[in-house]
């Protein structure tokens, strides 16, 4: 429930004209990456059907948040990366979330989100 919150609230204050969650889910998959990442790849990610990603990175494209390159090891094969413009709503989306994260937290003292914090990390590690 505080994920979604936070969730919500990051897309609603997000600046960037044609953002949907899917976009930035997969902007953010490729934003990731080390290297540029094949499209099948993608939709495996994602659990999507090719053809989704096909089209999720053909709106990514087209607002130019990621290129796509041929694949110098398959040449049937495509890859994509983020572009600057993508990596600025990356950063622009990561900065809106902290945000909203600390207003959400900011009635707690500091020793509650140490507790907060202790928690968390015990229930990541489980």
């Amino acid at each position: 429930m505080l994920w979604r919150r936070v969730h919500h609230e990051t897309m609603r204050r997000i600046d960037s004209p044609g953002i949907t969650p899917a976009r930035l889910r997969a902007l953010r998959f490729v934003g990731r990456a080390d290297t540029p990442v094949r499209m099948g790849e993608l939709a495996e990610r994602l659990g999507i059907v090719p053809r989704s990603a096909t089209t999720l990175v053909d709106e990514l494209a087209d607002a130019g948040w990621v290129r796509r390159l041929p694949d110098p090891d398959d040449r049937r094969a495509t890859l994509v990366e983020v572009t600057n413009d993508g990596q600025n709503v990356l950063a622009d989306a990561g900065r809106i979330r902290r945000e909203v994260a600390a207003e959400m937290f900011a009635s707690l003292s500091p020793a509650d989100l140490a507790k907060l914090r202790t928690l968390l990390s015990a229930a990541v590690d489980a």
